[in-house]
């Protein structure tokens, strides 16, 4: 099993940046992607990024290409989403997960899920 805990969440002006941090324990070794989803309200789970765990290939939306950094700090077991020029419409939930395989966006491919932390831009 592997723990996933997330934080950095809160309230943020549009123009403004937060950063995510998702602290794994448990059986890091298996861990190969680790990625950051986000859920609105009355919306789908959808892909922001992620990156794989040993060797640091990272990979994002569209909509947040050249905003939003993913990295990981394998000593610290610790991934984060430094989220830069933050927009209303990036308001949501934002979920840690991690694959045991090579994966990108697909929620259904992650098998451990942190709780989640609120993201809220306001206009």
């Amino acid at each position: 099993q592997v723990q996933l805990v997330e934080s950095g969440g809160g309230l943020v002006q549009a123009g403004g940046s937060l950063r995510l941090s998702c602290a794994a324990s448990g059986r890091t070794f298996s861990i190969y992607t680790m990625g950051w989803f986000r859920q609105a309200p009355g919306k789908e789970r959808e892909f922001v990024a992620c990156v794989s765990w040993s060797g640091g290939s990272t990979y994002y939306a569209d909509s947040v290409k050249g905003r939003f950094t993913i990295s990981r700090d394998n000593a610290k077991n610790t991934v984060y989403l430094q989220m830069n020029s933050l927009k209303p419409e990036d308001t949501g939930v934002y979920f840690c997960a991690a694959a045991r395989s090579r994966t990108y966006y697909s929620p259904a491919e992650y098998t451990y899920w942190g709780q989640g932390t609120q993201v809220t831009v306001a206009s």
